[in-house]
């Protein structure tokens, strides 16, 4: 089955909001450093499309063996956050930018580990090669884009963190476990499809 991408691009935001944001439990009080990730849909043909995801590095400060979009910090060279989006990604696992195409955005998602991260979501052409940056990415893969923005593949977990209860979607798939800002920023796709309530 294959998504309709024009009911994806039609419910993005047409640029960056701050002030449509998603947050986190726990991320209430901290200060927020700015962000960008790309959350790239892969064009597979008759096999439909995918989302191409990355496992940190277990050593990385932050996140360390997440599932996660590729992106990482804004830095003082960076003129928006497609930009940033766009050059993690190539420095993460060397994904040329000349391959993606920005649909759009979605809402700010501030995590409860104090970045507030700008979702870029763009389509991804094959044929393409990665050259993945062994010291902050483990592994690259792709997970069905159908599989992903099924509610009935969303689990509510719980953990305690920092002194209190904290409440967060999964969606495992394999032996991979998407969870956090990377699953949170799938059901706020989902929540803007109409797929479940926000």
């Amino acid at each position: 089955m294959s998504f309709d991408l024009e009911r994806i691009r039609s419910c993005l935001l047409s640029e960056p909001s701050a002030g449509d944001f998603v947050q986190e439990e726990g991320g209430e009080d901290l200060p927020l450093t700015p962000a960008a990730v790309l959350f790239p849909i892969v064009l597979r043909g008759a096999a439909g499309q995918t989302v191409l995801l990355t496992q940190r590095t277990a050593h990385l400060r932050d996140h360390a063996g997440q599932i996660s979009f590729p992106g990482g910090r804004v830095e003082d060279t960076d003129v928006s956050p497609v930009d940033t989006a766009l050059r993690e990604t190539e420095e993460e696992i060397g994904l040329a930018r000349e391959r993606i195409e920005v649909l759009g955005f979605l809402p700010e998602y501030r995590t409860g580990t104090g970045f507030r991260v700008t979702p870029v979501v763009g389509l991804v052409r094959p044929p393409f090669a990665l050259e993945l940056d062994p010291f902050e990415v483990a592994e690259a893969f792709e997970v069905p884009l159908d599989f992903l923005l099924d509610p009935a593949n969303h689990q509510e977990h719980a953990l305690h963190y920092r002194g209190a209860m904290r409440h967060f979607f999964a969606m495992p798939y394999g032996d991979y476990f998407i969870w956090g800002a990377t699953a949170g920023m799938i059901r706020s796709l989902t929540a803007r499809l109409g797929l479940h309530p926000a």
